[in-house]
């Protein structure tokens, strides 16, 4: 198969779909790859080590995505990429199109086949695909929003672990999945008192288990909600569910109820948020103030820590990226489970649910459209 790996130009994105390690691994199946120049300057790969690896360097991403069957990537195409996209070829990276209805039609109209890392999903509803990011974002939400708090960014100006004869920040981590746990651990490390809410007991018993002791946890409902909204300092929204979007637990009026210079920090936002007045954000310019609280919603963190990013990305997605390439795509689904779940839109039809129910689109059979696609 042919791999294409184009540079990311989203805002601030300085993430690589592969690593030259992972160029060599698809050479050793008998594997074309074509990187674009300079993809991976920006994780600290030259295109020296791509070479040596044995990928071809081409020039601009329209060549790229000419040549290649397969397009492995870390962020979803935006708009300017939407032309390039081939009939029947195959996208693997981040989609998240229940928050993305522009994205959505526009990847039925090019009638690819859209495999998103996001809903690769084991047995164990474990999201592979995903942890890794997760885990990035998760434990820097606690490094922004310490940040963020400061009274020149405007904060309320408080330290987030405190000094000896001064209380410690509080932090309300709404989510106690991966994202939540690694916020969590990192807040209470810098030494802030934490809250972390969630709906799943038995969750909430084992974060209790290993949690430092300036860790406590707390059912989750509007009425807790509300009421530690009113004394956190930092809020960081943790909420995920797979392939659809996030709902909205910190709505418009809970604003109001908040001390002026509160930050949130919405990790959840690349799923639609989960804190109503969030809107996606670029790390170029990754704030804004609604009735003084400090929002933060930059839709890609880990492209701020980008060698760390790409390495631990990379790590999770290649067996799979591996075996659509050996296997072809439909071959691949079928044996895994896992992958076949990755499929959201294909040949121009929706075959995910959470994507179909958040526009309205119908929902197509995802074995029915892998069966035409073989015919």
């Amino acid at each position: 198969m042919i791999i294409g790996v184009p540079k990311e130009i989203k805002n601030n994105e300085n993430r690589v779909g592969l690593t030259p390690a992972g160029v060599a691994e698809f050479r050793k199946h008998g594997h074309d790859v074509y990187v674009q120049a300079t993809a991976g300057n920006g994780s600290g790969f030259s295109d020296a080590e791509y070479e040596q690896a044995g990928a071809t360097v081409l020039p601009t991403i329209e060549d790229v995505y000419a040549k290649a069957e397969m397009i492995v990537k870390v962020k979803e195409p935006i708009a300017s990429e939407y032309p390039l996209i081939k009939e029947n070829q195959l996208l693997f990276t981040y989609f998240h199109f229940a928050s993305g209805e522009e994205l959505t039609h526009a990847m039925i109209e090019r009638k690819a086949v859209c495999l998103a890392y996001e809903t690769v999903e084991l047995p164990s509803r474990a999201l592979p695909l995903l942890i890794p990011m997760s885990e990035v974002a998760g434990r820097m939400a606690p490094q922004e929003g310490a940040k963020y708090l400061e009274k020149p960014l405007k904060g309320r100006g408080i330290l987030l672990g405190g000094v000896p004869g001064v209380k410690p920040a509080e932090v309300l981590v709404l989510g106690a999945g991966i994202v939540g746990t690694q916020a969590a651990k990192i807040a209470a490390g810098l030494g802030a008192k934490v809250t972390v809410m969630d709906i799943s007991l038995n969750r909430l018993r084992e974060l209790d288990d290993f949690m430092p002791k300036n860790v406590v946890t707390q059912y989750s409902n509007e009425y807790n909600i509300r009421e530690a909204i009113k004394t956190a300092d930092l809020i960081i929204g943790a909420v995920l569910i797979p392939g659809a979007k996030a709902p909205h637990l910190i709505t418009r009026d809970m604003l109001k109820t908040m001390r002026a210079g509160t930050v949130l920090v919405d990790v959840a936002v690349d799923q639609g948020g989960c804190i109503e007045t969030c809107r996606p954000t670029t790390h170029e310019d990754p704030t804004f103030i609604i009735d003084d609280i400090v929002h933060y919603c930059v839709a890609n963190m880990p492209g701020a820590v980008p060698y760390t990013s790409t390495l631990a990305l990379t790590n999770a997605t290649l067996p799979y990226a591996v075996k659509l390439a050996n296997l072809g795509w439909q071959e691949a689904c079928r044996r895994d489970e896992a992958l076949r779940l990755g499929l959201n839109v294909v040949h121009g039809k929706v075959v995910y649910k959470g994507v179909a129910d958040a526009w309205g689109l119908p929902l197509e059979s995802v074995e029915s459209v892998m069966e035409e696609a073989t015919v």
